[in-house]
């Protein structure tokens, strides 16, 4: 595979670089696009693009050409099934597309082809998208880092010598190159917000349950969120909007959205410049704090309910065919088969117990701020880097602000924000569930954008 010598030039050369799910939308309906046309441009770009990147495990052209077809028939006959209708996405390589091959990002699923969609797939269709491909993983989305998967690391497309983040890295790095406006999917400890962080673009993942993840295979189930990720905050609502179901509703009420900063070395070692950018466009919020405790508490929390979930559901493969992990994978299935009973149980009593701490957080405000990774976009395969002169465990530093909100359960959307040494940095927004359309107001409010 070739590397480009260093960074793209930007804007990056994609179709879709700077193009929102809205604007698409509108231009089929004025007759300056068909679906076919932007299913074609699609598929230019990962014949051009991918190569360097590795965003891509399997490209249905052939279907999604069909499919483009049948959706101007449907625009040219009057059968409008929303802004998704004719609009190219691509999906992760965890969640299951009838007729596709499903690895899952591990040769234990080489050859393995779903006869039947995920719930959140049925529900694309529905709405009319076109699905063009499915994108690379980290292996079962073991890890953060997105360079651990049977077919290789995916890239990212600022620096194709570092990683796009994971483990929903292929889904970022194709939004991140313009290949294609929009991408679906998983997030257990941050895997929607990390690679979209790292790769400059919007993602967002809901409330726990509110997008279905029945023929998503598992990490950890109570734990997995299906999300979706884009160029802008606004093609991610209405993305989230047609895969939950959920219609949208106006804001009750006058005056502003009420932010609150939460300082991310309450959580983690980081690079004081990202938290500088990230800080400077969340404005002069208030700042509040954590509980006493209650950072060491929700990591301990995370790592037990997410290892002995994880083990449960590689226990037959982890015994019967070790040697078909990547050996990293591996050692941590090993390490997690490891932790007690005791400890699990111990973990989902304290996640009820901290989610009733977390709400007075809210007390008074509609939303935390805070970084999404408190680092840029490390070098492939490293687990250590350089930070301020720094030693810094990567691991634990991509996952330590994104992993509390998937314990709690709650809403988190992460925007680009700028860039620090020429690597994105991504500005994180939390909120308690149904509180959803005052999360992208303020995402409106801090990039300058409208908001949907």
């Amino acid at each position: 595979m070739s590397i480009p010598p260093g960074p793209f030039a930007g804007p990056f050369p994609g179709p879709f670089t700077g193009r929102t799910v809205t604007e698409l939308a509108r231009d089929l309906r004025d007759g300056r696009a068909t679906s076919v046309d932007l299913v074609e441009r699609a598929l230019g770009a990962v014949a051009a693009l991918d190569p360097a990147l590795n965003a891509f495990v399997t490209v249905d052209a052939a279907g999604a050409l069909q499919a483009a077809r049948r959706a101007d028939a449907e625009l040219a006959g009057g059968t409008d099934r929303g802004p998704l209708h004719g609009v190219p996405v691509a999906v992760k390589d965890l969640i299951m597309v009838a007729g596709l091959p499903a690895t899952m990002g591990s040769r234990h699923f080489a050859g393995y082809v779903p006869d039947a969609d995920a719930e959140c797939v049925a529900r694309l269709r529905a709405a009319g998208a076109i699905i063009v491909g499915k994108t690379t993983t980290h292996e079962f989305a073991y890890g953060p880092t997105g360079d651990r998967s049977a077919t290789g690391p995916s890239r990212n497309p600022w620096d194709p010598a570092r990683m796009s983040g994971g483990s929903s890295g292929g889904s970022a790095a194709a939004v991140a190159a313009g290949i294609v406006p929009l991408a679906v999917g998983t997030d257990t400890g941050g895997s929607v917000r990390i690679p979209a962080a790292l790769c400059g673009v919007a993602g967002f993942k809901p409330a726990y349950g509110a997008i279905p993840t029945d023929g998503v295979f598992p990490l950890s189930r109570s734990l997995d969120h299906v999300g979706v990720l884009a160029g802008d905050h606004e093609s991610c609502l209405i993305a989230h909007r047609r895969l939950s179901g959920d219609a949208g509703h106006p804001r009750d009420g006058a005056g502003g959205v009420r932010v609150a900063w939460l300082d991310p070395a309450e959580l983690c070692d980081g690079d004081s410049r990202v938290t500088a950018a990230v800080r400077a466009v969340a404005g002069a919020a208030e700042e509040v704090r954590l509980p006493e405790g209650a950072a060491e508490e929700l990591r301990e929390t995370y790592a037990a309910i997410q290892s002995c979930e994880t083990a449960a559901v590689h226990a037959e493969r982890l015994a019967g065919a070790p040697e078909l992990f990547d050996p990293e994978v591996l050692e941590r299935l090993r390490v997690a088969s490891d932790v007690p009973g005791w400890r699990y149980v111990r973990a989902v009593e304290a996640r009820a117990r901290l989610a009733g701490a977390a709400g007075a957080l809210f007390a008074g405000h509609d939303v935390l701020a805070l970084p999404t990774v408190p680092i840029t976009a490390p070098p492939i395969d490293s687990r250590e880097t350089e930070v301020e002169g720094r030693t810094v465990a990567v691991r634990p530093a991509l996952l330590a602000l994104t992993s509390p909100w998937n314990v709690l359960g709650l809403p988190a959307l992460t925007v680009p924000v700028g860039t620090v040494d020429g690597l994105p940095v991504g500005l994180q927004l939390v909120c308690r569930p149904g509180h959803e359309p005052l999360l992208f107001e303020a995402a409106a409010r801090m990039t300058g954008a409208d908001g949907g």
